[in-house]
């Protein structure tokens, strides 16, 4: 009796790569394929939420980005290291499809499918793509766009498939959405790895800066990191507003489904996250971010009227009061952006890509017959 089909899918270590990954393998577990995870070390810590039926495979990669002299001199020696690991289990059991999501761990699990031919595809999360799928474009077969548009290299054409959200976020797609006013209200602060430091320092402060007669009904829930976490804590306690402050929440759907205002950065898994539930929010883009690819990823929702888009320039306290009190004052308003934001959202994204994996597949197997 032959194996089901093996879909490898490489991606790197944080949740923007994670989270897209996650989705694109319960579907395609639903569908009969075995599924395996290619990552690092980094990206094995976002694989508690992967099904236990993924197999999780560990590889060496590195980064010109990080660490000192030394470091970067063993770049590519690690990165051969792992091309060459990823290229002999990839001969002894044949991929159909290898689907790489971004991230420099990806880059042996793509670089061993372009060796050994395999059919292979990218998907590129952001309105900008990365360095690696900048790296990998014209070597694969389909380049996927989570945004659209994405900006992408000359001759290559992308297909516009959505970015693919997590079961656990598919179930509360579409909630029912709780207007602002006279009773408890939640607000939920998403930073991401990279960004959360300035809104540690500027909601908070914030949120304490409104109006009694508004802030005694807010409740928050507030990722930040650790080394923030109490001096967070306590602007909002000296406030008198609850608030629940954890470097990460393992029920960010929940949470974001009985929020009535999401405060986030604009990567690109949360703003899929709320454009599929549908919430109010107010985006903050990275402005680290070298390709700006976070100011694309709110512009659907920003021109749908679903998001207030802040530059991190602007991102004041007092800039982000008003805006909060803009929203959270105005009932009618408040759920027209949910609604706005609903209509970008694509929830079907995840089975989009699983049909370009098994089409894929299908070229494959019938060059093999």
């Amino acid at each position: 009796m032959s194996k089901p089909p093996l879909l490898i899918i490489a991606a790197g270590g944080t949740g923007g790569h994670m989270f897209p990954a996650q989705a694109l393998a319960e579907v395609m577990l639903s569908r009969g394929w075995r599924v395996r995870l290619s990552t690092d070390e980094r990206g094995a810590r976002y694989t508690g939420g992967f099904p236990d039926a993924v197999e999780i495979m560990q590889v060496k990669s590195a980064t010109f980005a990080r660490g000192g002299a030394l470091a970067k001199v063993m770049v590519p020696f690690t990165i051969g290291a792992g091309v060459l690991a990823a290229t002999w289990r990839m001969l002894l059991d044949k991929p159909a499809v290898v689907v790489g999501f971004g991230g420099y761990p990806s880059i042996p699990a793509i670089a061993a499918a372009t060796i050994l031919r395999r059919p292979r595809m990218l998907h590129e999360q952001n309105g900008v793509l990365g360095r690696v799928n900048q790296l990998f474009a014209k070597r694969v077969d389909v380049v996927a766009c989570g945004t659209w548009p994405t900006t992408l290299p000359d001759g290559i054409e992308g297909i516009h498939t959505g970015n693919p959200v997590r079961a656990s976020v598919l179930r509360r797609a579409g909630a029912g959405y709780i207007e602002p006013g006279e009773y408890p209200m939640s607000i939920l602060v998403m930073g991401g790895s990279q960004g959360a430091k300035i809104l540690s320092d500027v909601v908070p402060a914030a949120i304490a800066s409104l109006p009694q007669e508004l802030r005694q009904y807010i409740r928050v829930s507030h990722q930040a990191r650790a080394e923030d976490r109490w001096r967070v804590a306590e602007t909002y306690a000296d406030a008198g507003i609850s608030a629940e402050i954890e470097p990460f929440f393992d029920d960010v759907p929940t949470r974001m489904s009985e929020a009535q205002l999401v405060i986030s950065r604009s990567g690109a898994s949360s703003v899929a996250d709320i454009s599929v539930i549908g919430r109010p929010s107010i985006l903050v883009p990275l402005a680290a971010a070298i390709r700006d690819e976070q100011t694309a990823n709110a512009q659907a929702l920003v021109e749908a009227g679903g998001a207030i888009r802040i530059p991190e320039a602007q991102f004041t306290v007092e800039t982000l009061a008003e805006q909060i009190l803009n929203v959270l004052g105005d009932a009618r308003g408040a759920a027209m952006m949910a609604s706005a934001a609903l209509s970008c959202g694509i929830p079907d994204a995840a089975d989009r890509l699983a049909a370009l994996v098994e089409e894929l597949a299908s070229g494959d197997k019938k060059e093999e017959e």
